[in-house]
């Protein structure tokens, strides 16, 4: 892990493992997904140790706090080293799942568009009998 003083916010996403490359990082950030200590910043903003980022991806949105810094990606262990989440953010996710869960129905009503297969087995059994 290379210690370095300040880093490029969108080369630190890419390294915590945020963003699956530097380019989806810097499109989050240009995009408004992502603040440092709560102000909207570009993809060349400095960040150090202490920092702390608002990040939103889909649904989901955390807030950690830099602990590391590091311009290499490396593996998972080690890049979850590098920053801590906060207790709110880690709560708010969980309540969010939960909901997300208790909200799902069925992936679509009965009778509306095309069989599923279940329904396609009923329909072949029953005009295999009718012939």
């Amino acid at each position: 892990m290379e210690q370095t003083e300040r880093i490029r916010i969108d080369k630190w996403l890419w390294a915590a493992r945020f963003f699956r490359s530097r380019a989806l990082s810097r499109k989050a950030v240009e995009g408004g997904k992502v603040h440092c200590n709560g102000r909207r910043v570009k993809p060349s903003h400095m960040i150090k140790a202490g920092d702390t980022l608002q990040i939103r991806q889909g649904s989901c949105s955390r807030t950690v706090r830099i602990v590391g810094l590091s311009g290499q990606r490396g593996p998972a262990p080690i890049a979850a080293a590098l920053y801590r989440e906060t207790e709110e953010s880690i709560l708010r996710r969980e309540q969010e799942a939960q909901q997300r869960r208790s909200q799902a129905g069925p992936l679509r009503s009965r009778g509306r568009g095309r069989p599923a297969k279940r329904e396609r087995r009923h329909i072949i059994r029953f005009t295999q009998r009718s012939e």
